[in-house]
């Protein structure tokens, strides 16, 4: 009874020691790309969007892409396209369609590079609306947090890192104003720096994470598309 008591309690330890441990990890050492642009040269109809990229190689491999250990775009760099702070569509060319499905859309392009890290220098970014409904129109000048990463489903060694990205407008985060709160699995991290980070520690399966900006209080910020919820799969 006693040896039996003892695997139990040495079977209990294991476990716990076993579980691995969330964390959020600052990601370092990508290129700069501060000179880079991203003009909305026109919008024919609907659908049809055309851009001017400056001083960035769409359909290229960013530099140290494989050293980052990260889910990577073997169709390189390209404009990540977020409408009403849905799940992005990557477009690799500077002229493609995209279906607007209501009647008021408010659209969010940024350059990324081919690890899905955005380029944050505000120069690198559109944020505009197509509206059917003008009444339905939001204030575009208002404070933003939007959600890219992670996304979808990751499979073997892209399960390890996942990139955490977002993009702000309007507003900025640091120790004393603005922050944003991720919740991932229930832990909570509090971000006072915009920059990309990566999520170490998952267990296999799905993962929920939450995004929210937040005032100096910890307070959220009234605004659209705040929170932001997503759901991710590691195979």
């Amino acid at each position: 009874m006693k040896n039996i008591f003892l695997l139990t309690i040495i079977s209990l330890l294991i476990s716990c020691s076993s579980e691995q441990e969330i964390k959020l990890i600052k990601l370092v050492g990508s290129p700069d790309y501060s000179e880079s642009e991203l003009k909305l040269s026109s919008v024919s109809g609907e659908y049809d969007f055309s851009f001017d990229v400056l001083n960035y190689n769409l359909g290229e491999q960013t530099e140290g892409a494989k050293e980052k250990g990260l889910a990577n775009s073997a169709k390189g760099q390209h404009i990540h396209f977020i409408v009403n702070n849905d799940p992005y569509s990557a477009h690799y060319n500077s002229n493609f369609s995209k279906e607007l499905e209501v009647d008021n859309n408010v659209i969010l392009a940024f350059l990324s590079r081919s690890y899905h890290e955005s380029v944050k220098n505000k120069k690198a970014y559109v944020l505009t609306q197509i509206s059917k409904d003008k009444t339905k129109e939001i204030d575009l000048t208002k404070q933003f947090l939007f959600y890219s990463r992670p996304k979808g489903v990751y499979k073997g060694e892209d399960t390890k890192k996942l990139l955490l990205d977002f993009y702000l407008v309007n507003t900025e985060i640091s120790p004393k104003g603005n922050k944003v709160r991720l919740t991932v699995q229930e832990k909570e991290f509090i971000i006072d720096s915009w920059e990309p980070y990566y999520i170490e520690g998952l267990e296999k399966g799905e993962v929920n994470l939450k995004l929210e900006l937040i005032d100096e209080r910890n307070n959220l910020i009234k605004t659209e598309f705040n929170p932001s919820y997503r759901k991710v799969i590691l195979e």
